[in-house]
């Protein structure tokens, strides 16, 4: 484990458990966290700090929104699970809630992001060999190169990263690459193939370092899609949610859809919920039996979804994502500005930016991450040189300029 700031005993018998009991899958900051509310976090010693990872994005609502926490504790209070071998008096409810919100007609409930994505290239597949006419398993799907959809084996199959594919062979077959914002290149590809059902994309790419596509390139994917009989699949788990600035990302060039998966901020951080939402067309050609998930569509899931997407709309946090991430990105330009040898480049679309770190005299992102959150804000690096900055959509102006300072301050020392 690196070295901390983090050095009491609560701290270190913490982070010791973990090195010493848990699989090394992770590479944490070394900061162990106890309470969290709105836009802080706090550590097992009393320390506040600005949370600007926002659980990747799975708490755009805040830390313990008290209207969310307090729904998932009356109906864990009430019911919790009855598999989908019964009815329960929450999930139509929720069902109605969120096809509405959406617009969609049938939505399908799972528990994590990975299995939305999974469940989303099941119904995909489903579809193009019932409806589109594609051989039976010849059907392929589109991906974008550097894409993130999770570590399933299949969507492990889809990726370009040596760290997530290495030694995680064979993989599943029928996934093709295209470069992410080339709309020429998935044209000339769907052009040729007609055994494509479907064309998967994260319309921000969030993992790979928050890349916004060019303006008229999602329009373009789903155009051609349309015009190639082939379904457009968005992963808005990262990007939703109001994190763009938008419900959603495709909203900045009103593209719907034909499958939409949503995660994360779905529940704003208290419990696992996913969604799947798409059309009868698509969604019925599902049969029972044919998928499902235990804790999918549970109560408790039921009734935080409804209050996690309410919380969204009537608190304004999509409004205030798009005001504040100008700002907020205005801000980091001018930092880059003054610091072109260090800060390469940022990028962003609502409150989600990115900034890319020059490495110098062999420090790199991580230790800049390290300063930050000795100063109070805590960050993450991604694929070495680059710090997503996504806080919780409850932030005010205020506090995004003190934590500008405190980047400035910090960067100030590299």
């Amino acid at each position: 484990m690196e070295a901390t700031m983090t050095n009491t005993s609560a701290s270190k018998i913490a982070i010791e458990l973990e090195d010493k009991y848990g699989a090394h899958n992770y590479h944490p900051l070394p900061v162990v966290l106890e309470r969290g509310e709105g836009v802080f976090l706090w550590d097992v010693d009393g320390k506040k700090y600005y949370d600007f990872l926002a659980a990747y994005s799975a708490v755009n609502q805040g830390h313990c929104h008290p209207t969310i926490v307090n729904t998932l504790i009356e109906q864990a209070k009430k019911l919790t699970l009855t598999s989908r071998a019964f009815y329960n008096d929450s999930l139509g409810e929720y069902e109605q809630f969120i096809t509405s919100y959406f617009g969609y007609d049938k939505v399908l409930p799972m528990n994590t992001g990975a299995e939305g994505v999974e469940t989303a290239l099941k119904l995909a597949r489903k579809w193009g060999y019932e409806k589109k006419g594609i051989a039976e398993n010849q059907a392929k799907i589109v991906v974008c190169e550097n894409n993130f959809h999770g570590r399933t084996i299949t969507i492990v199959s889809a990726s370009n990263d040596d760290d997530a594919k290495k030694n995680f062979g064979p993989f599943t077959p029928g996934i093709i690459s295209v470069p992410y914002n080339d709309a020429n290149a998935l044209a000339e590809l769907l052009a040729k193939d007609k055994n494509i059902t479907a064309f998967l994309m994260e319309p921000i790419q969030g993992e790979a370092g928050v890349y916004v596509p060019d303006e008229g390139y999602l329009k373009k994917c789903f155009n051609i899609c349309k015009a190639n009989n082939v379904l457009f699949i968005a992963d808005e788990i990262q990007s939703g949610l109001g994190r763009s600035g938008k419900m959603l990302a495709c909203d900045h060039e009103e593209v719907h859809a034909d499958i939409l998966i949503l995660g994360k901020a779905l529940s704003g951080g208290t419990y696992p919920v996913s969604a799947v939402l798409a059309s009868n067309e698509i969604m019925l050609c599902i049969k029972p039996g044919q998928h499902g998930s235990t804790y999918g569509g549970n109560p408790i899931a039921c009734k935080v979804g409804i209050a996690a997407l309410t919380v969204l709309k009537e608190e304004k946090l999509v409004e205030n994502s798009e005001r504040l991430g100008k700002i907020l990105l205005n801000e980091f330009k001018k930092i880059q500005a003054a610091n072109p040898e260090l800060v390469k480049t940022v990028r962003g679309k609502g409150l989600f930016c990115a900034m890319v770190i020059a490495e110098r005299n062999g420090k790199t992102a991580w230790d800049v991450c390290i300063e930050l959150m000795k100063a109070g804000l805590l960050a993450k690096p991604t694929h070495g040189d680059t710090i997503r900055f996504a806080p919780p959509l409850v932030i005010t102006e205020e506090q995004v300029m003190e934590c500008v300072e405190i980047v400035k301050a910090v960067l100030k020392k590299f």
